[in-house]
C-alpha cells in the first residue's frame, strides 16, 4: 500500500514543471520591457532570491501544516494569528480579485480588438461621443454585468476554454524564442536594442519614466507580481516524493529556472525591438505593448527572410492576432472562475454569523446575491477611472499599478503572521523549512521590506510628479476594502461575539 501512494506522488522534475506553470506569465515578459528594457533583469533575479523562495517556503509551511482545513486563508490566519487578522487578510486578498476584474473588464477591449483585426483600434473607439477611454470603460461595464449573469446562473463549464487559451499561450514562448534567434540570425547577429555598455543597458532604463531612484525602485511591484500564483504550492508539499529533501530543492530550481525565463525572455524581447523605435509609432501603451511587440516580432521575421514590405505587416498582424485570440481564450476562462471562485471561498471560510443571510445564501451553488453586490463594486471603480479624463496610456498604467498594489498586498500580511505561526506551538507542522528564529527572522523581513518598499514606492512616485490621482486611486482600493473589512468585522463583533460572551 505504502509503495502505490510514493508511485502517486511527484518527484522533483514534475514538481518544477508545476511551480513553473503556475507562476510563470509570458505578458510579464514585453510589459517589463516596455518599462526597464534590459534594466528590468536584474529586478526579476533580485525579486526570485529575497521574495519568491522565501515566500514560497512560507506558503509550503502553511499549506502542510492546515492541509486538513477548508478554509484556505482565513483558516492559516485564523489559527495563526486571530479571526480579526484573519478575516482582514482574507479581504484584502479577495479585493485584489476585484480590482483585478475592474482591470480586465476594461482591458480586454484591447485583447479583442487585436484577435479580430490584428492590432489595437480602441483609440479609435468613441460610442455615444465619449472619448476611447470612457467608451471602454461603458464596454468593461457591459462586459461584467453580461458575465455576472452567467456565472452566477451556475454555468462556469465555460472556464475549459481556458485550458486551450493556456496550450496557446505557453506556445507563444516557443514562438518567442525560435522567432528571435531567427530574426538575430539573419541579421548577422545585431541586436534591434544595442547594448553600448553593460551599466547602460542593464542599469538603465530606456524609459524616462524609469529613471529616477524612486521609480525604479517602484518597478519591484511589477517584479514581485510575475511571481503571483505561489499561492498554489502551499498545497503540493504532501503531493511531492520526499518532501523533506526535494520540496526545497524544487522551489529553488523553479525559482532561479522562472527568473532566468523571465530574464532570457527579456533579453529576446530586445533583439528584435527598438525601444524608442516602438514607442514613437504613437498609440503605444502599457496595455497593448504586448500586442505591438509580437507583431513585430512577426514583422521582423518576414524582413529578415526579405519578404516584401505589405506580407511582412500582414505576418505581423497574425501573429498578434494569434496573441490575441489566445490571451481572449486564457482571460475568458479565468474572468469566469475569478467572478465567483475568491468571493466564494471568502463567504464560505469565514464565520456564517459574519455576512447578513440575504449576503451568504447560496442558489444553484453560487452567491448570487453578492456576486451582484460584488458587480456593483466593480462598476463603480470603473466609471470613477474611466471617467477620471486621462488618455489611453495614462488609464492603462493607473489599472496596471492598482492590480499590482493590490495583488501584493496579501503577500505583506501572510508574511507578517509567518512568525506568529512558527510560535504557535498548537499548531502541529510535519513540514519545516525554517528551523531556527534567525532564519525565520530574515525570512521574514526580506518579504515584508521587500513587498512594503515596493508598495510604497509605486504608491508615492506618482504624487512626487505631480499624478497625484494615480496616487489617489492606487491606495483608495486597499483603504476602501480595509475599512469595508473593519466595518463587517465589527458588525459582527456586536451582533454575535458579544452576544456569546454575555450567554457565557
Amino acid at each position: 500500500m505504502e509503495k502505490v501512494q510514493t508511485s502517486n506522488k511527484m518527484k522533483l522534475i514534475p514538481l518544477i514543471l508545476m511551480i513553473f506553470t503556475s507562476v510563470f506569465g509570458f505578458n510579464n515578459i514585453p510589459r517589463s520591457f516596455y518599462l526597464m528594457g534590459y534594466s528590468a533583469i536584474p529586478w526579476y533575479i533580485f525579486s526570485g532570491l529575497l521574495f519568491f523562495i522565501p515566500y514560497a517556503f512560507m506558503m509550503a509551511e502553511y499549506g502542510s501544516a492546515f492541509k486538513k482545513e477548508t478554509g484556505g486563508i482565513y483558516s492559516w490566519m485564523e489559527k495563526s494569528v486571530g479571526p480579526k487578522y484573519a478575516f482582514i487578510t482574507t479581504f484584502m486578498w479577495y479585493s485584489s480579485y476585484v480590482i483585478w476584474l475592474v482591470n480586465i473588464s476594461s482591458g480586454i477591449w484591447v485583447v479583442v480588438s487585436t484577435a479580430i483585426f490584428g492590432k489595437d483600434l480602441t483609440t479609435q473607439l468613441n460610442l455615444f461621443g465619449l472619448n476611447s477611454t470612457q467608451s471602454m470603460g461603458l464596454l468593461g461595464v457591459g462586459l461584467i454585468t453580461v458575465f455576472t449573469y452567467v456565472a452566477s446562473k451556475g454555468l462556469n463549464k465555460i472556464t475549459k476554454i481556458a485550458s486551450v487559451g493556456g496550450i496557446a499561450v505557453t506556445l507563444l514562448n516557443l514562438v518567442l524564442l525560435l522567432g528571435s534567434l531567427i530574426v538575430f540570425i539573419n541579421n548577422g547577429f545585431k541586436l534591434a536594442q544595442p547594448i553600448e555598455s553593460i551599466s547602460g543597458a542593464f542599469f538603465t532604463s530606456p524609459n524616462p519614466n524609469y529613471l529616477s531612484g524612486l521609480s525604479i525602485a517602484s518597478f519591484l511591484v511589477f517584479a514581485i507580481f510575475a511571481y503571483g500564483g505561489i499561492e498554489v504550492v502551499g498545497g503540493l508539499v504532501d503531493k511531492t516524493e520526499n518532501p523533506e529533501k526535494n520540496f526545497p530543492k524544487g522551489i529553488t530550481i523553479a525559482a532561479f529556472v522562472i527568473a532566468i525565463g523571465y530574464a532570457v525572455g527579456i533579453f529576446l524581447v530586445g533583439i528584435f525591438t527598438n525601444w524608442e523605435f516602438l514607442i514613437n509609432k504613437g498609440n503605444v501603451h502599457i496595455g497593448n505593448f504586448s500586442y505591438v511587440c509580437m507583431e513585430n516580432l512577426g514583422y521582423q521575421i518576414a524582413i529578415s527572410f526579405n519578404i516584401n514590405e505589405a506580407t511582412a505587416i500582414t505576418i505581423g498582424q497574425l501573429m498578434s492576432r494569434y496573441m490575441g485570440i489566445s490571451i481572449v481564450l486564457c482571460l475568458t476562462g479565468a474572468f469566469f472562475t475569478l467572478i465567483y471562485s475568491p468571493l466564494k471561498q471568502l463567504i464560505e471560510g469565514a464565520p456564517k454569523e459574519m455576512w447578513p443571510e440575504k449576503i451568504s445564501e447560496i442558489k444553484d451553488g453560487m452567491p448570487q446575491n453578492a456576486m451582484w453586490c460584488q458587480w456593483a463594486i466593480v462598476v463603480l471603480f470603473i466609471l470613477g477611472i474611466t471617467f477620471g479624463g486621462q488618455g489611453a496610456e495614462a488609464f492603462f498604467m493607473k489599472l496596471t499599478l492598482m492590480t499590482n498594489v493590490a495583488m501584493t498586498i496579501p503577500y505583506l500580511l501572510i508574511a507578517i503572521a509567518f512568525p506568529i505561526f512558527k510560535k504557535n506551538e498548537a499548531i502541529e507542522k510535519p513540514f519545516v523549512i525554517f528551523k531556527t528564529d534567525f532564519s525565520i527572522k530574515i525570512a521574514t523581513f526580506f518579504t515584508v521590506i521587500l513587498v512594503g518598499f515596493a508598495n510604497i514606492s509605486t504608491i508615492i512616485e506618482p504624487a512626487l510628479k505631480g499624478k497625484i490621482d494615480d496616487t489617489i486611486w492606487m491606495t483608495i482600493g486597499p483603504i476602501f476594502f480595509a475599512l469595508l473589512a473593519l466595518t463587517i468585522y465589527r458588525r459582527y463583533e456586536v451582533k454575535h461575539l458579544n452576544k456569546k460572551e454575555q450567554l457565557a
